[in-house]
């Protein structure tokens, strides 16, 4: 490292400071528990201590082969890949519709008051938000039945929670209310980087408000809409935007809606923590991370081909 290199350092010290501490959390949360990767290919056993990851029997794929054979990994993984899908159809598309609707709005007071009651949601843990769902749907004393029944919509309550039909609907749409304001801060974002110019320039050509945003917002952000899209099919068995299949997945399931609310994550934890099959568990959790790489690579390339626009 020469002297100038050391000088501009030390003047930069809090935000390499900072820097450090990100690299810090990385090393430690995401790269040292990859160690535990290995669990996946022997029989580990929890008496055997942090030694048993290298000294425990050596099975190889025995694992996955047990659970593509398992009679339920197949509805498991077609319930995860319904949520995960169903998530995305809806639950993408709506940050982008969001945030174009806040860009023109016009009176600064309202704008800021909707974007910070459609951010706050977002810092609503999903625990609360399961009392939440449980106030407005319940079939006993839930808000939403009432409302249903005084109107004359229905003859009796419908249970929400309980169906497995239901089970997907509200997932979807809790997932929408949570977390679409906080994602439309990346798209108002790239809209605030637009050239004033190109509105400028439209306006006097006479274009309206629909074709500034279809000629002009839309093709400006279209970077930031396709790698937001490769990130959340690279994430999209854990959730893609939301990434809260599991807690969805697991406060929302019970024994009646089972057939709809088991998936990968929360079939993890029964067979890993309950059951104490932490190989087996681990095998699970192994194969989707490979199959969220693989969305990724293949979403890029595909991103890539379409509109030139990519991550790497």
């Amino acid at each position: 490292m020469t002297r100038t290199t050391w000088q501009k350092f030390c003047r930069q010290w809090m935000l390499q400071f900072f820097a450090l501490a990100g690299i810090v959390f990385l090393l430690i949360f995401c790269y040292m528990p990859m160690v535990g990767v290995i669990l996946a290919f022997n029989n580990y056993k929890p008496k055997t201590g942090f030694l048993g990851f290298f000294t425990s029997p050596w099975v190889g794929f025995r694992w996955f082969k047990e659970l593509f054979s398992d009679p339920s990994f197949g509805r498991i993984f077609a319930n995860t890949l319904k949520l995960s899908l169903l998530k995305l159809l809806f639950s993408f598309p709506m940050p982008i519709l969001f945030s174009l609707v806040l860009n023109e709005m016009r009176i600064l007071k309202a704008k800021k008051l909707m974007q910070t009651i459609s951010y706050l949601p977002h810092f609503v843990s999903w625990v609360v938000v399961q009392g939440i769902l449980v106030s407005l749907l319940s079939s006993q004393s839930g808000v939403l039945n009432q409302i249903l029944l005084d109107l004359g919509f229905i003859q009796e309550k419908l249970p929400f929670l309980s169906l497995a039909k239901y089970f997907l609907p509200v997932a979807v749409v809790s997932d929408i209310w949570k977390e679409m304001g906080w994602w439309s801060i990346i798209f108002l974002a790239a809209i605030a980087g637009i050239d004033m110019a190109q509105y400028e320039a439209a306006i006097v050509d006479g274009a309206s408000r629909m074709q500034r945003i279809w000629h002009i917002i839309l093709p400006s952000i279209k970077p930031t809409i396709v790698v937001v899209l490769i990130l959340s099919l690279g994430g999209l068995l854990g959730g893609g935007l939301g990434g809260s299949n599991f807690e969805q997945a697991y406060l929302l399931g019970n024994d009646i809606n089972n057939s709809a609310s088991e998936i990968l994550q929360t079939y993890t934890l029964k067979v890993g923590l309950s059951a104490g099959r932490f190989s087996y568990a681990t095998a699970v959790g192994l194969m989707q991370s490979v199959i969220s790489v693989f969305l990724v690579i293949a979403s890029n390339a595909a991103a890539r081909k379409i509109s030139g626009e990519g991550l790497f």
